[in-house]
């Protein structure tokens, strides 16, 4: 086992422990950003002007009308922009554009003394438009070959050779919607600037040091004049992961112009209407299969609506096209991406970036044809799950293809699958106007971030004269327990118990040149780097540990706080021996550094070995739908789901059954409508409060909810063993769709094929079971999109 994944004796990391902060949660007694402008003296306060079209020209800004109010201070516009006016890593996002290019576009801010000065100032800026024609759905925007970024291609294989050896060739379209993050704290900045100049912005970020680097070229500075902090969020889910930056430079550019304190908080119909989104995306493919149902080839294309700017587009598409296999061997693929260009927000990062859309396609592909094929879902999918010795469409070897089985056969075993699924076909066949169904899917997902160069971390660990520990990461806290995390890593690295060890907030001037927290690579990167740093630190104390105990140094072990040496009762009591080491002018400092070993990646040629390794799990779903209605109910999930050897199983059952439910959201709930008339109102946000996009809640959880973690599964060559958890769990919500696919299935004959929306809402399983009642009928599917070939 490597030094890396290697636990000690008695380690704090896998004890079931609750979130650092949970009793500041339930309490109230977290602090988030917004939250500091009450123990901050003469805050102003930013509001948007937003113009409501979704494309035109600016012709006129006009602000007398504004400055003229009481309390209005002053509008920003980009003639006050000392550096560089645009708040992406593109340059293709002005922070005050000349241009509108989506509906609710912010053009401009005002500055007031009050929220409320602020907002009747933005109410009287006057914007003159020179509206332009717009494009807001995808298939618009396929239309009219509105396309923008990249448009990578994956081949393997010889496509056309492997069609000519299927027996079975379908082929068919399948376009699915955005998801809004609705992350509980909307977006939010606080920015002011010392006596020296030096500006320092408190964000809501994912990604502090790249809100860093935003902020200091909008203002003309170099980076180590701005400081970024992130105390905690509330939820990001990448939402938070490129769109605070522009928000963090307008507070920080009204501080500067002003000398006072700005901040910067969105209310939640602002942030719905001006935040991005995931990726809605459109699939037309092409599928063969052998007399067996095994796939024999893959012919694809993903469009991706990426909004007005490209944002994270480009990765996004390119991990869409690094997912479509799933857990299926494909020996034969050709899948082009592609970014569409439309007049809505720059749609962003969202848990599973890009994964979860090209997964949902194969999962589409095999729950609409495994009827045509003649076999059971479960069965199709069994058939094609990876082997020993095979790789990905991009020529990555999948390492431990033996969990995807392990985690699949774990959750029939648990679930009791055989005896249920009998009992489903009783109840079923007793009740005309009720179907129940039972569907298991698989997952594997790529850890590590698809550009190889944002898989470092870094950490600063402080150890104190009375042996007290402080330590720093680059990773952030959005609710997902990574500072729990790091707390036990540290304690584990040095052998000490876990009240010897705190936490600070994430800070640009403590670590540098952070990636973002997301992929789901936080733990792996920082925890790998505070591991680091303890090392050296635990290295230097084992030192001055031998000479005091009379060992050689590599004969002492310091656990649970007590340095002792081997076949000795001599020992030392950790609080000594730091306090020792400090006389003797030992350095009780240490920075920390880990960069993952192993990838590579060719972007162009779209080969390569971007992930250090796969998680894996398995997700079987019981549903009951109301054949009148559409109307379902969740009766049963039982999860098996692989994070190696866990570093906190309470933490992480916790993301894997959030990770559901925020899946089984985006999959049958989240329905979002954009205006695509012609009227004045075209490119409106239509689902702009929670009233109109509807979120999972206690109605919709399982009625039972097993989550088990799979047991002896320890990563090599990951932090004490462990693998991600964050994002994975997200697409086990395939199991629902597919379920209630199923359900509507069984309103029709035995073997037809159903086609179903997403989200399939109510509504839409409604139109499913229509069309499988028509099956019965007419003995086909009338509004399938499959054709035989």
């Amino acid at each position: 086992m490597s030094q890396l994944s290697q636990r000690p004796e008695k380690p704090a990391v896998g004890l079931p422990l609750p979130h650092e902060s949970a009793s500041l949660h339930v309490t109230g007694a977290a602090l988030y950003t917004d939250d500091l402008i009450h123990r901050t003296k003469d805050v102003l306060h930013a509001h948007p002007v937003q113009v409501m079209k979704a494309h035109g020209r600016i012709t006129a800004l006009r602000t007398g009308a504004a400055l003229a109010l009481p309390g209005v201070v002053r509008v920003l516009t980009a003639a006050d922009v000392p550096g560089v006016n645009d708040a992406g890593m593109k340059h293709d996002e002005p922070l005050f554009p000349d241009t509108v290019m989506f509906h609710g576009h912010a053009v401009a801010w005002v500055l007031g003394e009050t929220l409320e000065a602020a907002r009747l100032g933005a109410a009287a800026v006057e914007v003159e438009l020179d509206e332009q024609p717009s494009i807001v759905t995808l298939s618009e925007a396929i239309a009219a070959e509105s396309f923008h970024g990249a448009r990578p291609m994956m081949l393997a294989g010889d496509v056309d050779a492997g069609f000519a050896d299927s027996v079975h060739v379908f082929t068919g379209e399948f376009q699915f919607s955005e998801q809004e993050h609705f992350y509980l704290e909307t977006h939010a900045a606080l920015a002011h600037i010392d006596e020296s100049g030096q500006v320092f912005v408190q964000s809501s970020t994912q990604h502090p040091s790249e809100t860093q680097e935003i902020v200091a070229h909008v203002l003309g500075l170099h980076s180590h004049e701005v400081t970024v902090q992130c105390l905690r969020m509330g939820g990001g889910f990448g939402g938070k992961e490129m769109q605070p930056h522009g928000f963090a430079a307008v507070a920080a550019l009204g501080a500067q112009l002003t000398g006072r304190p700005v901040r910067v908080r969105l209310n939640r119909t602002q942030d719905l209407t001006m935040s991005g989104k995931r990726h809605g995306f459109h699939a037309a493919w092409k599928i063969g299969f052998d007399a067996e149902g095994r796939i024999q080839a893959l012919d694809a294309t993903l469009t991706a609506d990426g909004g007005w700017s490209l944002d994270l587009s480009e990765p996004v598409v390119a991990r869409a096209l690094c997912h479509i296999d799933n857990t299926y061997w494909i020996p034969h693929a050709r899948v082009a991406g592609r970014i569409a260009k439309t007049h809505k927000v720059s749609n962003t990062a969202f848990r599973g970036f890009g994964g979860p859309q090209g997964m949902l396609v194969i999962e589409d592909i095999m729950g609409r044809c495994a009827p045509l094929l003649g076999l059971d879902p479960m069965e199709l999918r069994e058939r094609n799950f990876y082997r020993e010795g095979q790789h990905t469409p991009y020529g990555q070897p999948v390492t431990h293809p033996g969990r995807i089985s392990a985690v699949w056969d774990q959750v029939k075993e648990n679930g009791g699958l055989a005896d249920r699924r009998r009992e489903i076909a009783a109840f079923n066949a007793a009740h005309p106007h009720t179907k129940r169904a039972l569907a298991l899917t698989g997952i594997k997902f790529g850890i590590s971030f698809n550009l190889t160069a944002f898989n470092q971390g870094g950490a600063l660990v402080l150890i104190y004269k009375d042996g007290s520990v402080l330590i720093n990461h680059g990773g952030t806290e959005m609710g997902q327990g990574l500072h729990t995390k790091m707390i036990q890593v540290a304690a584990t690295a040095l052998g000490i118990p876990l009240h010897k060890v705190r936490l600070a907030p994430t800070r640009t001037d403590k670590v540098p040149n952070t990636s973002a927290t997301a992929a789901s690579a936080g733990a792996d990167l920082n925890g790998a780097a505070v591991k680091n740093a303890c090392e050296q630190l635990r290295a230097r104390l084992l030192e001055v540990a031998g000479t005091q105990l009379g060992v050689n140094a590599s004969d002492v072990r310091i656990v649970e706080g007590v340095a002792r040496a081997l076949g000795s009762d001599r020992e030392l009591a950790w609080d000594d021996l730091v306090r020792t080491a400090y006389l003797q002018r030992v350095q009780l400092s240490a920075a920390g550094f880990y960069r993952t070993e192993g990838l590579h990646w060719d972007a162009k040629a779209f080969r390569g070995s971007p992930f250090k390794y796969f998680a894996h799990g398995a997700a079987a779903t019981e549903v009951e739908v109301d054949g009148f209605t559409g109307a379902y109910r969740i009766r049963r999930v039982d999860i098996v789901h692989d994070v190696g050897d866990s570093l906190s199983p309470m933490i992480d059952i916790g993301q894997v059954e959030g990770g559901f439910v925020q899946g089984a959201g985006w999959l049958t709930l989240e329905d979002m409508r954009w205006d695509t008339g012609d009227g004045p109102n075209r490119g409106r946000l239509l689902t702009q409060a929670a009233s109109t996009y509807k979120l999972p809640s206690f109605s919709e959880m399982p009625e039972e909810f097993h989550v088990t973690l799979l047991t002896n599964a320890t990563e090599e060559g990951a932090v004490y063993g462990s693998k991600a958890v964050g994002e994975p769990p997200l697409m086990l919500a395939f199991s629902v769709r597919e379920a209630l696919r199923q359900a509507a299935a069984a309103f029709g004959p035995a073997g037809a094929a159903v086609e179903l929306a997403s989200p399939a809402t109510p509504e839409a399983v409604y139109w499913a079971i229509e069309a499988a009642r028509a099956a019965g009928t007419s003995r086909t599917v009338a509004t399938s999109a499959l054709s035989n070939a």
